[in-house]
């Protein structure tokens, strides 16, 4: 038939205005004999406008009136549109939303009925009803009928409004539960043998168990049996050891477990398979003990002794959400009831809080790259964040109140916020985006029905789930805004969560508010792994309580301060800390202004505050230095020429020499303070950035900027002695040589600086004059830096002088010549491999240098007799110097593979080839090693183990001091201790053993490599 211009441009502005994007492909099929009706009727395109997709529903419609058997069954379907609103919104809806349910109406075209009658039944079905449903099923085929009829109804409900996405989830887990009982009815059907000789229960787990299924999801279960003679029970099964012969009835048991396991198979199957009417969805029985590597069906005593030997935390975690819902329903209770109390012993694992977000952060870390900020379920801000926070707190707090022992998320976060132990506007806000994000999922799974949890990226699916969730009028724009808000929502709530109501137990509440009790929030802080809880709730007391402006930022911040205090080895500490620099600059107007505004201070607070004495003893003792952690480039540690320039001009304004250096060494603490805090946290890692990997480059920003920061200070403590003693200038010409690992620019945190003094008087000056300034000057450095301050002391070591502590402090340059030139011994060649000059009278240091030149790179390199001695002197070393009781496989400088170890190596390397290779003519390790391996000295491998050695051992050396506060060459033995080197090593809770494991290993590795080239070659 053709169709009249001026009525084909009519029709076609009349779709496009009821929202079809397609007008001519919907023209087509608007003018076939089958849906002729709908073309005459303006109702039924109404409705059809109203749909998710108005396209979709119109072909799905046509495809179901088409498939009719007869001419009859299309009228009675047309007819029925027309008159009867409900169905008419029913069926319309789900074809506008699912192509997956139109396809299953196209292939069973009798199944819309299922729409027009379940009217008068319950709206909200639960497991009894869908029995009834699936009871004619008599093989997998006309199971998966039937169950996609089931579906279809609860569809219908759904984008009808009709119920709530809560609702849905729970219908979707009936059906599921009822499914699983058909499912099991056909197997043991097919096996009646089988069936007679077992027990079995199938245990829900996941969001079956916890009533909350999504429309295309894994169906999580645990399989648990028993023999069938075993009629009744007083739930004595529970204390055995889960060995398959007890009481001689081992055989009986045994051959149970077998029938039980082909039942539990053929179940699986009957779901899982695909079929010519599709699959249903795939049962998972991975949750179970050992995972797939064990048994698929055990008996309770056999779950139970896994459960109390070897299960992990997240196993626990798990078992929140068990239910029983198909098989034997006595054991099925009995395996509930006896499991029950290990889930609510979880919360006093050791780091069971540090274990369940461990575990968060890694499914995080699995998520594709491209994939993260599509991923609606595991991605940040999404449904696994809202689960995740939701379970920690009820395995905190439920073993206590057994109100919070629901399987179903948004039932147990409402629990929570009536008992007090989430803040309610923290809950609504979670609740409306849980619901949001879940009926999200629901929609973008509902089209297809194929598992998937990314929110498509094409526009027209886009327009779709908008226009299904109400977004009218930019429902691309709409839908993505409202996401973004949402998740951002649960992003800012997840961890706020469990650390926010703390502060309520401690301060003062508004009327009417509930508060967590004094004992939850005492278990909350154990679980956090706070040592002291009752100190803890005082610190929290102290900062939050009142109505204060300044309180009441402090309960802003300090949720989210708990939770990266609790991140680190002693959170009681840092609290602490946290008290003590709150109560020092709490009236300073910017202090918390800064906290609250710049997102990386308080982050970056919190983590110096925690990871040990030193960095939080430098920001205690001038507090207002926290003001670099909040500045972008404030945790860049300064270079030499900017340290200096802003000591030397302290210097010049101070008013006398005392003065001057205390302003040099106030500049070095602030200084020891940027550096400690940027290697802290990038050794932590921010939620913004993560922890740098590149352990060497670590290594080498300390030592580079602490050796620049004591070069720095004491330049201008050099220029403060000669202008109070002498004024513009010394009577001798004077310089600081470095020498070991500062001279190396690889000094740690609380390394001495190895020095020599060199001078040479000026012209016209007498011997005598020089050298008594020189030696004045020499003693006023010394004790002008360790006068006892709020600054750290800087210790001076000149004992690699010529004739050690015997020998005079100073020398002249001449005098060094002729000393190296009669009397030098091999060790003092070794050692100058380390000089640079680093203060005073450039000219005279470098001169210094083109003395020493000869004696550390001889030509044609040191001879064997050299060479024999210095093996002897570092045999000899390693047999006397270790300190009594030391672990030599644990000792950073000393023990196998340890600094010394590679140093001596290299600087071999350096004294035997050093005038043949230019790369090798430096004061550095790491360099050294790189040259000796460009000259092929050294094998490409042999090199890398001794660099991985050397920063590892240093990395430890950094971390002792760090964490101790003061310097120490082996690991902590306090275990707390321990724990925070193994955090600034990137090792997490309870990894101590890995982490001493993983040093033993590395430094054995290079100790090979030692015996190899330092005392073989």
């Amino acid at each position: 038939m053709t169709v009249p211009q001026g009525r084909r441009s009519s029709t076609f502005t009349r779709l496009l205005r009821h929202g079809f994007t397609d007008p001519s492909a919907a023209e087509r099929l608007l003018d076939g004999a089958a849906l002729a009706p709908v073309r005459a009727d303006p109702v039924l395109l109404d409705a059809l406008s109203r749909t998710a997709d108005p396209d979709l529903a119109l072909l799905g419609l046509s495809r179901l009136v088409e498939a009719q058997p007869d001419e009859v069954g299309a009228r009675e379907l047309l007819d029925t549109l027309i008159t009867a609103k409900p169905l008419r919104d029913r069926l319309l809806g789900v074809l506008g939303a699912s192509e997956a349910l139109a396809d299953h109406l196209a292939r069973h075209p009798r199944d819309w009925l299922a729409l027009a009658t379940y009217e008068a039944q319950d709206l909200h079905p639960g497991v009894g009803e869908f029995t009834r449903q699936l009871a004619g099923a008599t093989d997998p085929v006309s199971l998966r009928v039937a169950y996609r009829r089931c579906l279809l109804s609860i569809a219908a409900r759904d984008v009808c409004g009709t119920t709530d996405v809560a609702q849905t989830a729970a219908e979707l887990a009936d059906l599921a539960t009822a499914t699983l009982r058909a499912a099991l009815r056909l197997a043991s059907a097919a096996a009646p043998e089988d069936a007679a000789k077992c027990r079995l229960a199938v245990i829900a787990m996941g969001k079956t168990g916890g009533h909350e299924l999504n429309y295309v999801s894994d169906v999580d279960v645990i399989f648990v049996a028993e023999p069938a003679a075993n009629g009744s029970h007083d739930g004595s099964h529970g204390s055995h050891d889960g060995n398959d012969s007890r009481d001689g009835n081992g055989g009986e048991e045994a051959e149970a477990l077998r029938a039980a396991t082909r039942l539990a198979s053929h179940l699986m199957r009957i779901c899982s398979e695909t079929t010519v009417e599709g699959t249903i969805w795939p049962v998972d029985a991975n949750l179970r003990p050992e995972g797939r590597n064990g048994p698929l069906v055990r008996t309770l005593s056999s779950h139970l002794a896994y459960y109390q030997r070897w299960a992990k935390t997240w196993e626990f975690q798990a078992l929140l959400k068990a239910r029983p819902v198909a098989g034997d329903e006595e054991l099925g209770a009995r395996y509930v009831a006896t499991l029950a109390p290990l889930v609510w012993q979880a919360a006093e694992r050791e780091n069971f809080v540090a274990d369940v977000q461990k575990m968060r952060r890694r499914v995080v870390e699995n998520i594709p790259a491209g994939e993260v900020e599509r991923e609606l379920k595991l991605g940040p801000g999404g449904l696994r964040d809202v689960e995740f926070a939701v379970q920690l707190l009820q395995l905190v707090h439920g073993r206590a109140d057994t109100s919070l022992r629901s399987g179903t998320t948004l039932d147990a976060l409402d629990a929570l916020a009536r008992g007090g132990y989430v803040g309610r506007v923290d809950a609504t806000q979670l609740d409306d985006a849980y619901r949001f994000l879940r009926t999200l999922e629901h929609r973008i799974q509902l089209f297809r029905l194929r598992r998937t949890h990314l929110v498509p990226e094409d526009d027209a699916d886009l327009r779709r789930i908008g226009r299904s969730l109400g977004m009218r009028t930019e429902p691309i724009t709409e839908l993505d805004r409202a996401w973004r808000r949402h998740t951002s929502v649960v992003r800012r709530l997840h961890e706020k969560l469990f650390y926010r109501p703390l502060l309520d137990a401690a301060a003062q509440l508004a009327p009417g508010e509930v508060r967590l009790s004094t004992e939850a929030a005492r278990e909350r802080l154990v679980a956090l792994g706070y040592a002291d809880p009752a100190s803890a709730l005082r610190h929290l007391e102290a900062l939050a309580s009142g109505v204060s402006r300044k309180a009441a930022i402090q309960r802003t911040l300090l949720p989210v301060l708990l939770g990266w205090f609790a991140d680190s080895a002693d959170p009681d500490a840092g609290l602490l800390n946290f008290r003590k620099v709150s109560d020092a600059l709490g009236k300073t107007p910017w202090y918390l202004r800064l906290l609250r505004d710049e997102g990386a201070a308080a982050e970056n607070l919190a983590r110096v505050l925690s990871a040990g004495r030193l960095a939080p003893d430098l920001l205690l003792r001038a507090p207002e230095a926290v003001a670099l952690l909040g500045d972008p480039s404030g945790l860049r540690p300064r270079g030499r020429a900017a340290l200096e320039q802003e000591i030397l001009a302290a210097v010049r304004r101070a008013d006398g020499v005392e003065q001057a250096v205390g302003a040099a060494r106030g500049v070095r603490r602030r200084e020891l303070l940027r550096t400690a805090a940027a290697d802290i946290v990038s050794s932590y890692g921010t939620e913004e950035e993560p922890a740098v990997a590149d352990q060497g480059a670590l290594v080498d920003l300390v030592g580079g900027a602490v050796s620049d920061l004591t070069a720095a200070t004491l330049a201008g403590t050099l220029r403060a002695v000669v202008r109070a003693g002498w004024g513009d200038e010394l009577p001798a010409r004077f310089a600081v040589i470095g020498m070991g690992r500062f001279g190396g620019h690889e000094l740690s945190y609380g390394s001495d600086a190895d020095v020599l003094f060199v001078y040479e008087p000026r012209a016209g000056v007498d011997e005598q004059v020089a050298a008594k300034a020189a030696n004045t000057v020499v003693a006023e450095l010394r004790r002008l830096l360790q006068i006892p301050s709020a600054d750290p002391p800087l210790l001076i070591d000149a004992d690699l002088r010529p004739e050690g502590k015997s020998g005079p402090l100073v020398r002249t340059l001449g005098s060094y010549a002729a000393y190296y030139r009669r009397w030098s011994l091999v060790w003092e060649a070794q050692a100058l491999l380390r000089a640079e000059p680093v203060a005073g009278d450039v000219e005279l240091g470098q001169r210094f240098i083109e003395l020493v030149d000869p004696l550390r790179y001889p030509a044609e390199g040191v001879g064997v007799d050299a060479v024999r001695e210095i093996r002897r002197l570092k045999a000899r070393m390693e047999s006397e110097r270790m300190p009594r009781g030391a672990d030599p496989t644990l000792h950073t400088k000393l023990g196998r593979g340890g600094l010394s170890d590679v140093e001596w190596t290299v600087q071999l390397l350096q004294l035997r080839h050093g005038w043949a290779e230019p790369g090798l003519r430096t004061t550095r390790t790491r360099e050294a090693l790189a040259a000796a391996r460009a000259a092929e000295l050294l094998g490409g491998e042999e090199a890398a183990v001794l660099d991985e050695a050397w920063v590892l051992a240093s990395r430890v050396r950094n971390a002792v001091m760090l964490v101790r506060g003061r310097a120490g060459d082996t690991f902590p033995s306090d275990g707390r201790e321990l724990a925070a080197v193994g955090r600034y090593l990137g090792y997490g809770p309870g990894q101590v053993g890995e982490m001493l494991d993983g040093y033993r290993r590395v430094t054995r590795r290079a100790r090979a490599v030692v015996d190899e080239v330092f005392y073989d070659s």
